[in-house]
């Protein structure tokens, strides 16, 4: 599953757009009064005005064994969001590390290096790094509704978990993290998970797809 575009919310435009800009130093294209995208290597991140934003969980991509320059990288720029005291967390049985902050709008944003999306080791890191959207918090009352959708109309399978509280679906190249939000709140911060609208647009064996996930329901997007 490969994240192309990504669309959401935000309370406010302008100081998202100097966060992802002028702090991170990332691409910017397609700017407009109430939207803007960022260039996060094969994905767009698109952000549009919205009085009803509520927060969300999102993991961009970082090359492998990057994981400790990103950290270095980021502390002079925003404040770590720790498990524990850890500040990079180990996922080992995703092959994968990752360190978190907030954005102006308390999104969690992650960035990810996955032993698999491995690229030449380099001392250097900047908004450059990143590349791709790697995952989307998709927070919900009925998990397993949600995933017959997705496999019946995309074709995708459980990554990692189950119906309960907990449900990664998709590959190592772009899942869907679906909770149950009466159950489980967003890791590392126990931040309440809401069910965040979006629009996502993806490629997965070959096909294209363009969701939209609404008031908690998840619908094809018209094209």
């Amino acid at each position: 599953m490969k994240i192309k575009k990504l669309e959401i919310a935000t309370a406010d435009i302008g100081k998202q757009l100097h966060f992802y800009r002028d702090l991170l130093g990332l691409e910017i294209r397609d700017q407009e009064e109430r939207s803007f995208e960022i260039v996060m290597g094969f994905s767009i991140l698109k952000f549009r005005q919205d009085n009803n934003f509520t927060p969300y969980h999102i993991a961009i991509h970082i090359p492998d064994k990057q994981a400790g320059i990103a950290l270095t990288w980021l502390k002079s720029r925003v404040s770590i969001l720790k498990n524990d005291l850890d500040e990079i967390v180990d996922f080992s049985a995703w092959d994968a590390k990752s360190v978190y902050f907030y954005d102006e709008d308390k999104n969690i944003m992650e960035f990810i290096a996955r032993g698999n999306f491995n690229k030449p080791f380099s001392e250097v890191f900047s908004g450059k790094s990143l590349l791709g959207i790697a995952e989307i918090g998709l927070a919900t009352n009925n998990i397993e509704e949600k995933f017959n959708f997705l496999q019946q109309n995309c074709g995708l399978e459980i990554f990692d978990g189950n119906f309960g509280k907990f449900c990664a679906i998709g590959d190592h190249q772009g899942l869907l993290i679906t909770i149950n939000k009466k159950l489980k709140n967003w890791f590392p911060t126990g931040d309440e998970a809401f069910s965040s609208d979006f629009r996502i647009e993806f490629s997965h064996k070959g096909s294209n797809y363009d969701l939209d996930f609404i008031n908690d329901c998840l619908k094809l997007a018209k094209k």
